[in-house]
């Protein structure tokens, strides 16, 4: 049987984290009554200018760098004429000729290692209206018309839907920490389409259909792993492939023929008359590279070289910029960083979850965790008050040392005391006293729990159990 080779390329469109659209001053917000934000710029009226968004700009280059492109010196922008009921113009501005970035790559993350993907641009456009389908009606909403769009258009280097699945998660991850794109697919501010093709293997590319606008990472994975089944079944049939543009029907976990795919020359781009080159200044590119963070995949892989956290928690811990910052801040605020890692992926997790907020929008610090940790490393309190101590501050805004000290949760760490309280339970419970001078330490985590309870929870559990031990010689 004939052996096959499958080439998958993304083209990814972000919608870009400015106040207002890329080429004039209407509001860019998600959810507003439709048509409101809108102004005769954006609704393509005649004899209006178009003014491109700085703000557009500077994001645009931070994702380029980040992507390791070449970046434009002298970017312009085109008119893509094509018609669309959602582009009241009858044409996109665009780039074509000049981009913000050509030639990048990109690492991502899939099954422990590392794959490259190489960019082969990325460059700055205007978003279309969204069509709403009700039965024969078709309504238009202008908001999204002129928002502002990146495009990210990487070379075929992925071969599987989990290559590309892993690719977009990482891509997505990357840009929420640049800060440029929040990501949500399902409103589409992050959208994705995957040209695919196969060959025989060692012939090169074949024939690439597009699968239009799958609007999760699942659904990527599955639509070019039903392509790369689909292609296979036809080339064996003797069938040609034809170059098209396809929909994923989710209903049927299957792409569907959408219409032809056009290139590039269908699209006649000239440049855009209206807008003026845009060449970035020394200035301008040192902001840009100010602006940039290490990225979410080195992230990790430092986590675990460094502090030695691995698993679900590295993941956990890197998957948003907020969270790698605040679990940073502790250690650098003199937590045990491996402490710290566990308290932020469970206690606080579930602490947040129950109010039903973010870290962000709590009273937690890292300054506070660091201490709250330290105060059970101290032996101040035990690990059970660290988990109420921990609730209070959350609900109530204050520093650990001050909810404990009005709680009276102090660990009784005097051996004196303990004692005391150990005699006093193991009078009460000659049976187990017997048990364990027998060689049965069943009862040892009975006694231990007791002297806990009559202490309220206070007693220091170790020596507890080594003060038990040596009263009963076990």
């Amino acid at each position: 049987m004939a052996e096959y080779q499958s080439f998958i390329g993304l083209e990814i469109h972000i919608q870009l984290l400015t106040a207002t659209k890329v080429f004039c001053g209407c509001r860019n917000r998600f959810g507003d009554e439709p048509n409101t934000n809108v102004c005769p710029v954006c609704l393509g009226y005649p004899g209006v200018l178009p003014a491109v968004n700085e703000q557009a700009l500077l994001f645009s280059y931070m994702v380029a760098r980040a992507l390791n492109c070449d970046l434009s010196k002298t970017a312009y922008f085109d008119r893509k004429n094509y018609f669309y009921p959602d582009m009241t113009k009858n044409y996109q501005i665009s780039q074509f000729h000049s981009p913000i970035g050509r030639n990048g790559w990109i690492e991502y993350e899939t099954g422990g290692e590392l794959k490259k993907v190489r960019i082969h641009d990325v460059h700055l456009e205007e978003d279309a209206g969204k069509s709403i389908h009700r039965g024969t009606a078709t309504l238009l909403d202008y908001n999204r018309a002129g928002t502002s769009l990146l495009e990210i258009v990487t070379e075929p280097d992925m071969e599987t839907g989990e290559d590309a699945e892993a690719f977009i998660q990482n891509f997505r991850r990357l840009v929420r920490y640049l800060g440029v794109c929040d990501g949500n697919m399902e409103e589409g501010s992050l959208r994705c389409d995957g040209n695919i093709s196969i060959n025989l293997k060692g012939k090169g590319l074949g024939t690439k259909t597009e699968v239009k606008n799958v609007n999760s990472s699942r659904f990527l994975k599955l639509s070019m792993n039903h392509e790369i089944g689909r292609q296979k079944r036809a080339l064996e049939k003797g069938e040609r492939i034809v170059q098209e543009t396809r929909l994923w029907n989710e209903a049927q976990s299957r792409t569907e023929p959408m219409r032809t795919k056009e290139s590039a020359h269908d699209y006649r781009y000239f440049p855009e008359p209206d807008m003026p080159p845009f060449r970035p200044s020394p200035a301008f590119i040192a902001d840009v590279d100010a602006r940039l963070v290490e990225l979410p995949v080195y992230r990790k892989r430092r986590y675990e070289a460094e502090y030695g956290i691995s698993g679900d928690q590295v993941q956990f811990l890197t998957e948003e910029k907020p969270v790698a910052d605040f679990f940073e801040s502790t250690v650098t605020a003199g937590a045990d960083p491996l402490q710290a890692a566990a308290w932020i992926c469970t206690d606080i997790q579930k602490n947040l979850n129950k109010l039903q907020i973010g870290l962000e929008e709590s009273s937690l610090t890292s300054l506070r965790l660091a201490a709250l940790i330290n105060l059970v490393k101290e032996g101040v309190i035990n690990r059970k008050k660290a988990e109420l101590t921990l609730s209070l501050m959350l609900e109530e805004d204050k520093d650990p040392d001050v909810i404990v000290r009005e709680q009276g949760w102090e660990q009784i760490s005097d051996s004196g005391a303990i004692e005391a309280l150990v005699t006093e339970v193991l009078q009460a419970n000659p049976k187990a006293v017997d048990q364990i001078r027998g060689g049965d330490m069943k009862p040892m985590g009975f006694l231990t729990g007791q002297v806990m309870k009559l202490s309220k929870g206070q007693a220091d559990p170790k020596l507890v159990q080594a003060v038990i031990s040596g009263k009963l010689g076990s």
